[in-house]
């Protein structure tokens, strides 16, 4: 197949072609659309930029290029990633944003677990004082007009042999912001992660969050356009995110069990809802949806039905949405998720525009592999379908499939 005709990798051909601008321009984008806002209580996003006044950029990722570029990454990029810090730098003016790491940037705490990575463990400076630093980044929150903490995991403690027994942020960081949001300024939380953290205390008294991941070399450039509403955010969360480890595994899809109307009441010692469903998202503007209908009430199991729901930018700005369809199979050969999702759909509508979106589901969306028959079926039945901004979406309708 001539996969080893010339196995060597062209180093200098990789930096050429990752550093082309069209490159750093699909990066940008890319972290733009995938940051997930998952709080924006008295819409204080977007900031506005005449009337911002002073920021405070608090934390010890804010400014770490290797955090920022994340895991699994040629190292390389670093010296052009582009950092939160200097993002918002050079969205706002440097002369109207100030810095503090608040804690170590490495976490000496967590030394034994960095040995594993040798030279690419991070920097831990002997001369830093935590507590005289996180005391001087209340004070930079506290003389600031709004307070932008950076939080999260650092790069070497996601990927493989990564795994944790515990969703808290790392080190001192929950300290650090429970003090800068003691100061009595608005606080702006951007989480760094490739996985859900516990963030039950933030999401209570942290007015916005806004789930960055690793945004990669333009990830700084892509963090000042959504504070600042160039970009209005409207990533989605892969996964359903729980309160804290002891709901793992927690996943929107599951079949129907005991009392499923009582899934709210599992534990007793803690809410038993996520903190945040699978498909969550918000944006800077309100959406509204009209019922969803369906083309047909019932269909052959080789024919397909068309879900068609109209959509409506409720808000004053333009924003983006993702339309998603869930589906439910009543019964059948085999039990089936409480819903799945079938079908999203990324739109950009101006305020007060509306538009119909429609979804296809056929043969590839309502059969399952069923283990008993070894085969893929699909069973005649009823479903179910909603259509909404998350997998909590209450618009329905149904239709049924029916043997010939």
């Amino acid at each position: 197949m001539g996969l080893f005709d010339d196995p060597y990798v062209d180093e200098d051909r990789a930096r050429e072609v990752l550093g082309e601008p069209a490159h750093r321009e699909v990066a940008r984008i890319a972290a733009e659309r995938s940051a997930v806002l998952l709080r924006n209580e008295g819409d204080l996003l977007p900031l506005d930029p005449a009337a911002a006044g002073t920021i405070a950029v608090i934390g010890p990722l804010a400014d770490s290029r290797r955090d920022t570029l994340g895991p699994w990454c040629f190292d390389y990029d670093r010296d052009e990633t582009v950092t939160v810090l200097e993002g918002i730098r050079r969205r706002a003016g440097a002369e109207r944003v100030g810095h503090a790491p608040g804690i170590r940037p490495a976490q000496r705490a967590f030394a034994s677990m960095f040995d594993m990575f040798g030279d690419n463990a991070p920097e831990d400076p002997e001369d830093f004082d935590d507590d005289a630093e996180l005391a001087r980044a209340v004070e930079a929150a506290r003389a600031a007009d709004v307070a932008v903490v950076v939080a999260g995991e650092w790069q070497n403690m996601i990927g493989e042999a990564a795994s944790r027994s515990s969703l808290e942020l790392p080190g001192r960081q929950l300290e650090l912001l429970q003090a800068v949001a003691a100061a009595g300024t608005p606080v702006v939380l951007l989480v760094m992660s490739g996985r859900p953290l516990d963030l039950r205390w933030a999401a209570e008294n942290v007015p916005a969050i806004l789930e960055i991941w690793y945004p990669g070399t333009q990830g700084g450039a892509a963090v000042g356009n959504l504070l600042f509403g160039d970009v209005s955010p409207a990533g989605r969360l892969p996964f359903t995110w729980p309160r804290t480890v002891g709901q793992v595994p927690m996943v929107y899809s599951h079949t129907r069990s005991h009392e499923p109307e009582n899934q709210h009441r599992r534990y007793w010692d803690e809410e038993s809802m996520p903190l945040f469903p699978f498909g969550h998202g918000l944006g800077y503007s309100r959406f509204e949806y009209a019922e969803p209908t369906v083309d047909r009430d019932s269909i052959g199991p080789g024919d397909t039905v068309t879900v068609s729901v109209d959509v409506t930018n409720a808000g004053s700005r333009d924003a983006d949405e993702v339309v998603q369809l869930y589906i439910h199979q009543r019964h059948g050969s085999a039990s089936r998720p409480v819903r799945e999702l079938k079908g999203f759909e990324r739109i950009t509508l101006a305020p007060g525009e509306s538009r119909t979106v429609r979804f296809s589901l056929g043969p590839a969306e309502l059969r399952h592999w069923n283990a008993a028959a070894r085969d893929w079926v699909i069973d005649a039945s009823a479903f179910d379908v909603w259509v909404g901004g998350d997998a909590t979406a209450e618009r329905s309708t149904t239709f049924s499939v029916v043997q010939a």
